[in-house]
């Protein structure tokens, strides 16, 4: 029996898979985001605004971005992103840039989240950046509107 692919959302523990592995399911998985949209025409498609938290996840480690992870504690062990449920819309979703203390996420959190957001607007997304606070920035990421 095969485990069930689990979008790496940055508020778990690392991957156990190896890396050649793990790249392979996050293809598959976001080829499947992909064949979705084409079937229904839609960009993001259905099935990705009732689980944004998870396409979006997909997206930004199908592009190359890693994901931030914890340990069994809670302990940030790895900088990268983390995606999580916005608190000010149901339709958005929150992206930061974290890692362990001391690690230089917040120096590099500005460059890292832009660049996120670059990969979610050639997919249809609307990423904003805003800065919270203590001053660390994060992105609210929301459908992209079209234009009639």
């Amino acid at each position: 029996m095969t485990d069930v692919f689990e979008a790496a959302t940055g508020d778990g523990p690392p991957s156990a898979r190896p890396h050649r592995e793990r790249t392979g399911e996050v293809r598959t998985a976001f080829e499947g985001l992909l064949q979705i949209r084409r079937v229904t025409k839609s960009a993001p498609a259905a099935w990705e605004l009732n689980q944004m938290v998870r396409a979006i996840s997909i997206v930004l480690e199908a592009s190359g971005f890693p994901p931030s992870a914890l340990d069994a504690s809670g302990a940030r062990t790895a900088t990268g992103y983390r995606v999580r449920p916005s608190e000010d819309s149901p339709r958005m979703v929150r992206v930061d840039w974290l890692g362990p203390p001391g690690g230089g996420a917040a120096q590099e959190e500005e460059a890292r989240l832009t660049e996120c957001a670059a990969a979610l607007a050639r997919l249809g997304w609307e990423a904003l950046l805003y800065r919270g606070p203590r001053r660390r920035r994060f992105l609210e990421v929301e459908p992209a509107m079209r234009n009639p």
